[in-house]
């Protein structure tokens, strides 16, 4: 066996054999293990790769725009749009280079093409759409919530229904894979799927606060329904049910029910809906994600799905996927 760090295969395996019994000393064990770099460097280097590839289309853009896009713009549906699809765009093109650095397949950092829209998605955009009508439900039954009238017409609706359906399925792809595909995959097999979680769950809440109108008040909720997504990962094997989740959620939240989104209103939404009340119950300006039913409804949802998708036996878990997923180094 080579005693050096096989080239084909630089970054090691993270829970497989150790790929050189030579101690690591001075340097090389600040970036190196013995099993090959260390997942923090490995992270870090995808985060460096996501930046720069975000911010090469953003200053792309700006110059096909001749300057229109600047700091302080009015965001329009079709911006927002383009902000996304880029923003996933990115985090899964700076996977697949990693993917290529790593010798792994891009469906083991947790997004295997194969489940695109297939079953379990639909299974999750279920589960997602029964969430936030049993949360505007509870709401409206305290008196919080009113449909309104309609906000537009036949056509309208339509047009906006399949805009913003594209939409957050791209939200869904976007926020999923970042936090919770090659990052909680790296993360996990330095310090394990659930300190990972943990730690990938309040980044999540704490990014949120960058949108407009979001308060400490949505953040509990953030965690915990990030917490929930990677339950779903951990039982499902892949992140597709938390995709049809989180799209169908932010879709009936914006759209079929016409709130605000994490402090945000989408325009072309489908009422004139209304929340009235105190913001314990309604969320206030940050939506039924910062009433204290969304918590309850979350919890909820937690206990079902843990008696529904029990752990399955004889399938391997995403951490123990980890020791499966890199070849070991040539003879």
């Amino acid at each position: 066996m080579n005693s050096d760090l096989d080239n084909r295969n630089q970054l090691g395996d993270p829970l497989g054999p150790p790929i050189s019994s030579r101690p690591l000393t001075g340097i090389h064990a600040i970036f190196l293990g013995p099993r090959g770099v260390r997942p923090g460097w490995r992270a870090a280097m995808y985060l460096a790769l996501f930046i720069l590839l975000l911010g090469s289309l953003q200053a792309l853009a700006v110059l096909a725009h001749n300057g229109v896009l600047r700091p302080g713009i009015a965001l329009s549906p079709q911006l927002l749009f383009g902000w996304e699809l880029a923003s996933a765009v990115c985090a899964i093109v700076a996977a697949l280079v990693m993917a290529r650095i790593e010798g792994r397949r891009f469906g083991d950092y947790g997004m295997p093409w194969s489940g695109a829209l297939r079953s379990r998605f639909w299974q999750g955009a279920a589960w997602g759409l029964a969430q936030v009508t049993l949360l505007i439900l509870a709401i409206a039954a305290f008196g919080g919530y009113s449909f309104g009238g309609w906000a537009l017409g036949p056509g309208e609706a339509m047009k906006y229904a399949l805009f913003w359906g594209l939409f957050f399925l791209i939200v869904g792809v976007y926020e999923e894979f970042f936090f919770r595909g090659y990052l909680q995959f790296t993360a996990a097999s330095g310090m394990g799927f659930w300190p990972a979680a943990i730690l990938f769950s309040l980044l999540f809440g704490a990014v949120h606060l960058t949108n407009p109108g979001e308060s400490l008040a949505g953040i509990p909720d953030l965690v915990l329904i990030a917490l929930f997504f990677c339950l779903t990962l951990r039982r499902t094997g892949d992140l597709w049910f938390a995709i049809g989740f989180h799209a169908a959620f932010d879709f009936g939240e914006s759209y079929l029910y016409s709130v605000p989104d994490s402090g945000m209103v989408t325009p072309g939404h489908l009422s004139a809906a209304t929340l009235h009340g105190p913001a314990w119950l309604t969320g206030g300006v940050v939506g039924p994600e910062g009433s204290v039913f969304s918590v309850i409804v979350i919890t909820l949802t937690i206990v079902v799905f843990d008696r529904v998708y029990r752990p399955q036996k004889g399938r391997p878990r995403q951490d123990e996927q980890l020791q499966e997923a890199t070849p070991p180094p040539p003879e």
